[in-house]
């Protein structure tokens, strides 16, 4: 394994030693200096799904360096907002507010309550998630409008079914007239996957996977 690089004033901890070389590199790298926050949006998109990716489909070691590029997008944004002359935060900052919140929506390791199943904590979380988000006026607040259509589609139709609108799962597989009743269509399928327990974005990505495995068989056989 590589060892780390010697950084002036860095303490004997990895992650402490990463924050430094990234801080180094805002620096003294003039393509870092000059990148922003949205500069970084793109890149952010990209190493997540390369996250993803390592997870269905790749080794441990292909995992482990994916989560470290994902982490380099963490430091890197907490390096830039570090700089900001208004509003300045930094690692420290961040990592303290992760603590805080994660303290609070573990009450039941932290706080003297009990949670024996995975429903329970989630009644836990929940709450606590409830309690700080007080200011919304809307289940469908903190939906990513960014997020992929078929994964924001599920999350919506989870946060609509505790409003009480629900959409009904789909029950026949007639073809759509219009492009209107293809999205009725996708978006039954997703309820469906919704209430299978299933993840319609996974879902689609591994079959998108066999379908590049058949054209990449049938280009090798011609």
């Amino acid at each position: 394994m590589t060892s780390l690089p010697e950084i002036p004033g860095a303490p004997e901890d990895p992650l402490r030693t990463a924050a430094e070389t990234m801080r180094a590199v805002r620096e003294r790298c003039v393509w870092s200096q000059r990148i922003t926050h949205r500069d970084l949006v793109p890149y952010l998109i990209e190493e997540s799904h390369e996250v993803i990716d390592a997870v269905e489909t790749g080794t441990r070691d292909d995992l482990r360096e994916e989560l470290g590029d994902l982490l380099w997008q963490v430091l890197f944004h907490a390096a830039i907002a570090a700089q900001d002359t208004d509003d300045p935060f930094d690692i420290d900052d961040v990592a303290r507010t992760l603590t805080e919140k994660m303290v609070r929506r573990h009450p039941h390791v932290f706080a003297g309550e009990v949670a024996e199943t995975p429903e329970e904590v989630l009644v836990h979380w929940n709450a606590a998630k409830a309690a700080e988000k007080r200011t919304r006026t809307s289940v469908l607040d903190g939906v990513p409008p960014g997020m992929p259509a078929l994964a924001r589609a599920q999350k919506l139709t989870g946060r609509a079914a505790g409003a009480g609108v629900t959409v009904a799962p789909a029950s026949t597989a007639a073809a759509p007239a219009s492009e209107a009743e293809l999205g009725d269509a996708l978006l039954s399928l997703v309820a469906t996957a919704r209430a299978e327990g299933w993840d319609a974005e996974r879902a689609l990505r591994e079959r998108l996977r066999a379908l590049e495995d058949d054209v990449r068989a049938a280009e090798a056989a011609s």
